[in-house]
């Protein structure tokens, strides 16, 4: 990365290695805490592999700024933690007041969202007892170019939707945010004297069938996953409002969509390979017939 020589420091770190954290964030005065495991199968040991580096792993890394003395941190969460609560009156946007139910989460075995909601509460609570300013941001599905040459979790569902994956998909509807005007409001909100409290970052819309056509209209070569035109169920809609009082200003979700197929192209994320069959990850299950 330019000016990477000059301006950034790498250190090895395991979550749940307090002393090798509390190394990386010496000297430090905000530290942005975007770690958390997000598993494409299913979780055969949810307290190893999930719940323990998303809960304990973020308690350590709070622990370790305030044996330092930072003066901000910045927690990333997801609207995760945010729409799975089955209590919330339906029709009703929803909005940072509305939390997950992470023991409706855990009995159903969502440990994903269950873990980025204990890790979330975790964060603030402990933020509020040890006089740590704590700032947590939920971002959506975040699409965009990546950075590691390896695909991502989410990156994995538009690729099947784009190669044609073996099972139709349903058409649910996605709330959508692209990784740069992610990385935007981190620093907006680490920035902002006045932020607190969490910030949703779910700027767009969008169904499964319209994203396929999007695709479909400027890159035609693909087979495109089938997915019935009828609508039949969604993500709960959510307001940015709060971070865009901010100052947030996210871009059109048709340059996000575009520049992510650009960079799959160009990754070579949309190549057969033998052995390899596209597949819809795990977490992701609940969108395909």
């Amino acid at each position: 990365m330019e000016g990477a020589s000059e301006s950034l420091l790498l250190f090895k770190a395991d979550m749940l290695d307090r002393d090798a954290l509390a190394a990386a964030v010496s000297g430090c005065e905000g530290v942005f805490h975007v770690a958390s495991p997000v598993p494409a199968d299913k979780v055969l040991d949810p307290e190893a592999k999930v719940l323990s580096p998303a809960v304990k792993g973020t308690l350590n890394v709070l622990q370790a700024c305030s044996a330092n003395n930072v003066r901000k941190v910045i927690v990333v969460s997801s609207t995760a933690a945010v729409h799975f609560n089955p209590s919330w009156p339906q029709g009703i946007i929803q909005d940072e007041s509305c939390w997950s139910d992470k023991f409706f989460c855990t009995k159903s075995e969502e440990w994903y969202i269950a873990a980025k909601t204990i890790a979330e509460e975790t964060a603030l609570e402990y933020g509020e007892k040890n006089g740590l300013l704590v700032v947590t941001v939920c971002p959506c599905v975040v699409l965009g170019p990546l950075l590691q040459p390896l695909i991502n979790t989410t990156s994995e569902v538009f690729v099947y939707i784009i190669k044609g994956g073996p099972r139709a998909m349903k058409n649910i509807t996605w709330n959508i945010v692209d990784v740069r005007d992610v990385a935007d409001a981190l620093l907006l909100v680490y920035e902002k004297v006045e932020s607190s409290g969490r910030y949703i970052c779910a700027p767009n819309r969008i169904s499964t069938y319209d994203i396929a056509n999007l695709f479909r209209k400027f890159y035609p070569n693909y087979n495109y996953v089938k997915c019935d035109e009828d609508h039949e169920s969604e993500m709960p809609p959510v307001t940015s409002e709060k971070l865009k009082s901010l100052g947030w200003k996210p871009r059109k979700l048709e340059e996000t969509l575009l520049d992510s197929i650009e960079h799959y192209e160009k990754a070579g994320f949309l190549q057969d390979v033998e052995g390899c069959p596209c597949r819809l990850p795990y977490l992701f299950h609940f969108a395909s017939n």
